[in-house]
């Protein structure tokens, strides 16, 4: 990454002007609905209910229905199998085993608790049902022999309690629900997976179940302390009864029952209707944050559902996500994945201006002593790590208090030594700083945690006969072999000296080693490469169809090599095409991998076809994805590979529209949130870009890559004159103050600065299970 003098004594300027009023992680970052020089023109309920998600079938897994949840709860719905009803499950992020002598996969596993059953007096004849995007509620109908019912559902966003409101015709008067709870065991153990416990775990006490008055608990007790509990019960208003149920999850201490009891009784006081003000007013507020519109009518629908999908399972003070978020299924990766899927799973909140949801920087600070505690004794002083799966606390099966450290050691086979996963992770954080320029993640959380992870690094660095500096081996994200100076892990040494150089600087503040981050930047061995591109390490060529592309970071996400570099284009060309054409173990994201670094690339088209060849081949019909048991991150980082095609904002730059498609000539895009902490709106139309709007929520420096050919005219909404200039390579610097916002067109044309819906192009069929 390289920068002008200028450039860097305005960011050091701008980052102590901006740190106050910057947007805070948990903030509430607005995006206005009609700024001072663009006029948003967006019919919000109508514009969304084209994404809604339909079922004109009744589903049948949990990769067919509809899905509810706030993060904490969720809820997916279909049929029960075997059974004339229909299930509602109940699981919770919080829930999980507490016994750290088994592993993150046993002994710290997320726990299933059970679920709900709505069971007609008729049979099951044909369902009509919407998953309203715009309230977040499942409405529609139930048809039956007898007669039918007609259900309302929400897991309320700040209540935490699943409500589902039915109205049932005279002949269902009498549909009951049952409640299962499940068997309080990792999810791993199902023998469908065969993956045998380890020695001596067990599966927990059953729990005890029961009645007072028209409410049901469910207390379920853990060998190791704590428990989980349910609560539900019905209320009647004339005809209509409505469902409330809530968990509630306490450890070490026996405090969820009265919890669990106090959501219901207090959800149950208010009728369905009284309880959805607050929760639209939410989902209201947080799809206006930001505005993106494209043509292909599939794919926009495809975008807005990942933004729905990712506010029902994450919040900044939810737990990290874990696979399958907050819906446990039937799963062997009942736990949290540091080396690949957490980073993909929150990598879209940055452009969508959601920072609400970043729970990745506030569980590395809040947890930071397990980061430390699960590298090896020796190294605990100032290094620190994350294992490939922890619990939501970040917890393996090391740490104070248990034997042996999950954090392999570099040249030593056992445990595998995949020791980049935390200096990725922190490349999530820095990217929260890069969006917000909030000075407190860059001192408070990036550069004490990025300093001792590449200080863990920096024990195992040895000089060679070269006279640069090599790696032993470690082990590139499940390729399977362990190679020296592996690429994943060189790329994340590179990114992360360079990243501490810039925050030292950024911060004012004189650090020691300083001179060993340069020499490292100096002396580092260079990445192995061979005829086919990127290798995985020195003397371990890429030979096999492989979904990761861990050996890739240095192209995507870390911008290291990019094709903004010619010497480099070769290079990059030859080793996607080398990767992605290893058809066997290829899966979702490998397709989402090769469209972002196709928008480096500028190569529109083949984003989009790599983007539809996923919604195509892997993308189940209510958008969620499977490998084994359900995972998340692959459609929520479709969603990012879109951003990539439409904006990017790496190396100080803000490319706006670098990679669109022939097949998109229409895009409007309002409070995109790049880095520097500008919020983006522009518009194209018939392939041109008619304008862009920036506004400065950090006074940071702006230098922008509009794409709008011939002279330019840049104008402040203040009146202000704005200064401006034209670098050597086309892109244009705007000195921008703090909350000031600017339009960029061409000189000679007038724009509409109008923000509204791309012109449609071809029909497509919504999401779901339509007719």
């Amino acid at each position: 990454m390289t920068e002008s003098p200028l450039s860097r004594r305005a960011l050091l300027g701008a980052t102590a002007a901006g740190a106050a009023s910057a947007t805070l992680i948990g903030g509430t970052a607005t995006a206005a609905a009609a700024d001072g020089l663009v006029d948003v023109d967006v019919d919000w309920p109508r514009f969304l209910a084209d994404a809604d998600l339909i079922w004109k079938r009744l589903p049948q897994t949990w990769y067919e229905g509809p899905f509810l949840g706030n993060a904490l709860l969720g809820s997916g719905i279909y049929a029960e199998p075997g059974a004339n009803a229909i299930r509602f499950n109940v699981q919770h992020s919080q829930v999980q085993d507490h016994r750290p002598q088994f592993g993150s996969l046993f002994g710290l596993a997320r726990l299933p608790i059970g679920y709900l059953t709505l069971e007609p007096v008729g049979a099951i004849t044909g369902i009509d049902w919407r998953l309203d995007l715009w309230n977040a509620e499942l409405r529609g109908t139930v048809t039956t022999a007898a007669g039918s019912l007609t259900l309302r559902a929400i897991v309320h966003d700040d209540r935490s309690v699943l409500a589902v409101e039915v109205n049932p015709s005279e002949g269902e008067r009498g549909f009951r629900w049952v409640f299962h709870p499940a068997k309080a065991i990792s999810p791993r153990a199902d023998p469908v997976f065969n993956k045998p416990p380890p020695e001596g775990y067990t599966a927990n006490p059953e729990p005890s179940v029961a009645r007072h008055g028209d409410l049901e608990v469910i207390v379920q007790p853990l060998l190791a302390g704590g428990q989980h509990v349910t609560a539900w019960q019905e209320t009647r208003r004339g005809r209509r009864r409505t469902l409330y149920a809530a968990v509630a999850w306490s450890f070490p201490e026996t405090t969820a029952e009265r919890e669990a009891v106090r959501m219901v009784r207090g959800a149950a006081r208010r009728s369905f209707t009284a309880l959805t003000p607050g929760h639209r007013a939410w989902w209201h507020a947080y799809y206006r944050k930001s505005f993106l519109s494209l043509p292909d009518r599939r794919a926009q629908a495809f975008y807005w559902i990942q933004l729905y999908k990712i506010a029902s399972a994450a919040r900044r003070d939810a737990p990290v996500m874990a696979t399958s978020g907050p819906w446990l299924e039937p799963t062997p990766w009942p736990a949290v994945w540091w080396n690949l899927n957490v980073q993909l799973e929150y990598c879209m909140i940055h452009g969508s201006n959601h920072l609400e949801l970043d729970a990745v920087t506030r569980s590395l600070d809040r947890y930071r002593r397990n980061l430390v505690d699960q590298v090896d004794q020796r190294y605990r002083a100032d290094s620190a790590g994350i294992p490939r799966t922890t619990d939501m606390t970040l917890l393996n099966s090391g740490g104070t208090g248990t034997s042996g450290f999950p954090v392999g050691i570099p040249g030593q086979a056992s445990p595998t030594p995949e020791v980049g996963n935390l200096t990725w992770a922190l490349h999530n954080v820095w990217l929260s700083y890069r969006h917000t320029m909030d000075l407190t993640i860059l001192r408070d959380v990036l550069y004490p945690l990025l300093r001792r992870a590449v200080n863990y690094y920096r024990h195992f660095l040895a000089p060679g006969a070269d006279g640069r500096l090599h790696l032993p081996f470690t082990f590139s994200p499940e390729y399977g072999v362990n190679a020296p100076d592996c690429n994943y892990d060189l790329a994340l040494i590179r990114w992360g000296c360079q990243t501490l150089l810039e925050t030292v600087e950024a911060l004012g503040a004189r650090d020691p080693l300083v001179p060993e981050w340069r020499k490292i930047l100096a002396t580092l061995a260079d990445y192995p490469v061979d005829g086919n591109g990127y290798m995985i390490g020195a003397g371990v060529p890429f030979a096999k169809s492989h979904r990761h592309y861990s050996h890739l970071l240095m192209i995507y996400p870390l911008y290291e090599v990019t094709w903004e570099q010619p010497d480099k284009r070769a290079l990059i060309d030859r080793s996607l095409k080398h990767w992605i054409s290893f058809e066997g173990a290829l899966q979702g994201y490998s397709f989402t991998g090769a469209a972002s670094i196709s928008a480096q690339m500028q190569r529109g088209d083949d984003a989009a076809f790599y983007l539809s060849e996923l919604l195509r081949r892997f993308v189940q019909p209510n958008t969620m994805y499977k490998e084994s048991g359900p995972v998340i991150e692959t459609p929520l980082s479709a969603a990012q590979s879109m951003h990539d095609m439409v904006c990017q904002s790496w190396g100080e730059v803000i490319r706006v529209f670098p990679a669109l498609p022939a097949s998109w000539p229409d895009l409007a895009v309002h409070d995109f949130r790049t880095q520097g902490a500008f919020l983006l709106s522009a518009v194209r139309r018939s392939g041109r870009t008619e304008f862009v709007r920036l506004k400065s929520l950090a006074g940071a420096p702006c230098r922008l890559r509009p794409g709008i050919p011939g002279p330019l005219k840049v104008r402040s909404a203040s009146g202000r004159r704005v200064p401006w200039r034209v670098l050597p390579n086309g892109d244009i610097e705007i000195g921008m103050r703090r909350g000031e916002e600017v339009i960029v067109h061409n000189a000679r044309h007038r724009p509409d600065l109008q923000v509204g819906p791309a012109a449609p192009g071809s029909p497509a069929p919504p999401w779901g299970l339509p007719a």
